[in-house]
């Protein structure tokens, strides 16, 4: 059971403020020449510091903002100089993406592997969770604060604003695929955090935070450079970095939905999380669905696994 994701048109954005993570190639910069388009003020972080900039300069001569700010993912202060340029320059933050990644780096797995070489600590593969994972954390604690935060000119202060956080993660995030061992464990574990924010956020105050996941399939960048030739002669559907965008604008854009997975294949998306959900009793039973609904009400907001000291190392 599908259901597939119609971007809406992305007039609700104009004037919008958007906070994004690697924005100055790819998919990131597609985000921000759709925002830019809609009228939203877009502030865009990444480690690339000529293409951001150049970007950057590109798109200012309009009324709406675009500004490039340097930020590596893995250093917290530099995700909260991000967020602080948007609210200090508009006074408020609308929508924030968590778009920076990288791809699997060196071979965790190597068969080749002895006694002897298993002793070097595979440093290159764990920079790829620092990336992956310790910056969408970090991004998302972040972006939960700013966001709620009412507009410092008084002109956003109701609950009726419209927030969201999205988080990119990867179709590596729900199925596997062969040799992406830490890439796959770390956007799997971008999933997991949309899950574990999606309630939470949408009862913040004063403002409700959507929280989404997108998950494109192969999509045409410098990541699958090698691939996407053979990819093709199969005959095999795939996105442009446009399409990916698309969707990701068009989950801002929507203003309703929350929680969603948007698993995003030959330039169409369609929200998986909502079959997940819906087949929940087909492939788990009706008795252990009643009780894991149970547990999950009793669990709460998980504020005792905090208040246990025992558990705290």
């Amino acid at each position: 059971m599908t259901t597939q994701f119609h971007p809406p048109d992305s007039a609700p954005l104009e004037g919008k403020v958007v906070v994004l993570t690697g924005g100055a190639l790819g998919v990131g910069s597609c985000i921000v020449r759709l925002l830019h388009t809609a009228g939203a003020h877009v502030f865009f972080g990444d480690i690339l510091a000529e293409p951001g900039r150049a970007l950057e300069r590109e798109l200012s001569k309009a009324n709406a903002k675009v500004h490039f700010v340097h930020c590596d993912v893995t250093s917290y202060a530099d995700n909260l100089a991000l967020f602080d340029a948007a609210y200090t320059s508009c006074g408020r933050v609308d929508h924030a993406i968590a778009n920076a990644g990288l791809g699997e780096q060196g071979n965790m797995f190597d068969p080749d592997l002895t006694l002897e070489s298993v002793k070097e600590e595979p440093k290159k593969s764990m920079s790829l969770v620092d990336v992956n994972l310790k910056g969408p954390l970090y991004f998302a604690r972040v972006a939960s604060a700013y966001l709620k935060q009412p507009d410092v000119n008084g002109k956003g202060a109701t609950a009726a604003a419209d927030k969201s956080l999205t988080l990119v993660s990867s179709v590596a995030g729900f199925r596997e695929d062969p040799g992406l061992y830490v890439y796959i464990a770390s956007k799997h574990g971008v999933l997991g955090l949309m899950r574990a924010l999606r309630g939470p956020l949408l009862r913040s105050q004063p403002h409700p935070i959507r929280t989404n996941a997108i998950c494109p399939w192969m999509t045409r960048t410098r990541l699958v450079a090698g691939i996407d030739k053979i990819w093709a002669e199969a005959g095999l559907p795939s996105n442009e970095p446009e399409d990916v965008a698309r969707v990701i604008v068009g989950v801002l854009a929507d203003g309703q939905v929350n929680g969603g997975t948007m698993y995003i294949e030959g330039g169409r998306g369609w929200n998986v999380e909502e079959g997940l959900l819906k087949t929940r009793r087909e492939w788990l039973g009706e008795e252990r669905e009643r009780q894991l609904d149970r547990g999950s009400e009793m669990m709460g907001g998980g504020e005792h696994w905090t208040a246990n000291k025992r558990s705290q190392v």
